[in-house]
């Protein structure tokens, strides 16, 4: 999944892809580079972000999306809104990439369903700008799947199929370094009943690790080769789907990766 920010704030590319053109082209690229979907968002998520009107989150996300899928794209939209992921699936969009997991908007599962899209949910304990204060665990694989379990009881309760959804453990969101890790390691155990969709691309965890010898953390755009790193153990995994940014050195890694699990049988 290649990823098309729509945004001037996104926390690694924001600002990058925000004209509309440069957008669909660059999506185009990510499709030449490996990408099976491409992932158009307009409202950055990153730690401390604030939200955008509905408005102006249709206005940076249907023209992408409607570009995309005139050149025959699969896409995705990244969206917390009912009303964007609908007005997104009417534009072609196969695919709705859901934060939140429904917690923001009480009526996107009931639209899930009745669009009859995959849907994915991802852990999520809060927006932007109160995520950082929510990072508190007891065992953070246990209380990850038990409140994606709960979200998931959830949306089916209200219609999706549960052969629709796909689950997203939510690295960065509301999680401390240690417990990206964590997650990560489960990732086999995360996938057993649906799919499972990693989104590690660039985030800062990974630059904390690549850290400097005083401690500065790696910048976002120098940490694809680490994401690399994370996509060919998530796949090996068992991973549905990783994220990613940078698509040509993930789609080869995932390549790599199914190499190995095909000559384990």
């Amino acid at each position: 999944m290649g990823v098309v920010n729509v945004t001037p704030d996104s926390f690694s590319d924001g600002g990058e892809w925000f004209d509309q053109e440069q957008a669909v082209k660059h999506g185009l690229e990510l499709v030449r580079d490996g990408a099976d979907i491409v992932d158009v968002g307009g409202e950055s998520t990153r730690p401390g972000a604030q939200r955008v009107s509905l408005k102006e989150e249709l206005r940076r996300v249907l023209p992408v999306v409607a570009g995309l899928v005139g050149e025959g794209v699969p896409v995705s939209v990244d969206t917390m809104r009912a009303e964007v992921a609908e007005a997104a699936v009417a534009a072609g969009a196969r695919l709705v990439n859901d934060v939140s997991g429904g917690l923001a908007d009480p009526d996107m599962a009931q639209f899930v369903a009745g669009a009859g899209v995959p849907y994915v949910v991802m852990h999520w304990r809060g927006h932007g700008h109160e995520m950082h204060t929510r990072a508190q665990y007891r065992d953070i694989v246990v209380d990850v799947q038990k409140e994606l379990r709960a979200r998931v009881e959830e949306v089916i309760g209200q219609g999706v199929a549960p052969e629709m959804i796909v689950l997203d453990p939510g690295l960065g969101f509301a999680k401390q370094p240690e417990h990206n890790w964590e997650l990560l390691a489960v990732t086999r155990e995360l996938s057993r009943d649906f799919p499972v969709l990693i989104g590690a691309s660039r985030k800062r965890f990974l630059g904390k690790l690549l850290a400097d010898a005083d401690g500065r953390p790696r910048p976002f755009t120098e940490c694809d080769d680490a994401t690399v790193a994370v996509s060919a153990i998530a796949a090996l995994e068992g991973a549905w789907c990783v994220r990613v940014h940078n698509v040509k050195a993930n789609a080869d890694a995932v390549r790599v990766a199914a190499a190995v699990g095909s000559a384990r049988g």
